[in-house]
């Protein structure tokens, strides 16, 4: 398979995850009165950002789009809401994503490494903007432990 379209696949696969399972959270937080929701948010529509430009990109490159499959994301969820029941503080919150964000960013970071030689420079730029707004993330939600 093409470098170029594995990184994008792997982008969009992450980006599809963390879509739903920031919506689920703040499903979670709606009646809540945390003020991390709105980073939570900012944080939900960067991901969408990049999910919508991986999405073309793969249309684009007639590739077919796979979801994560929804026991994953099942599992996620009930994940979540328990996790919001124990403890919904902000800090509780921000542990959740960044230990979520995180898991992403080290896969990235491992696929950026592989691939650096192999793939096209406008797509490692692509990726590795995505890294850096994963990186971002986790620091600004660090602010709420």
């Amino acid at each position: 398979m093409n470098e170029n379209i594995e990184l994008y696949k792997h982008i969009f696969k992450d980006c599809d995850m963390a879509l739903f399972t920031i919506s689920k959270l703040l499903d979670d937080l709606k009646e809540k009165d945390n003020k991390i929701k709105k980073l939570v948010e900012d944080i939900l529509h960067q991901y969408e950002t990049f999910y919508k430009k991986t999405k073309e990109y793969l249309l684009k490159h007639k590739q077919n789009i796979e979801p994560n499959n929804k026991m994953s994301k099942m599992g996620a969820s009930m994940g979540i809401k328990k996790e919001v029941k124990s403890d919904n503080s902000d800090s509780s919150i921000a542990e959740m994503l960044i230990q979520g964000i995180s898991m992403g960013s080290l896969d990235m970071e491992k696929k950026i490494t592989n691939y650096e030689k192999e793939v096209d420079k406008k797509q490692l730029k692509f990726a590795k903007s995505f890294l850096e707004f994963q990186e971002d993330s986790v620091a600004s939600l660090k602010e709420f432990l």
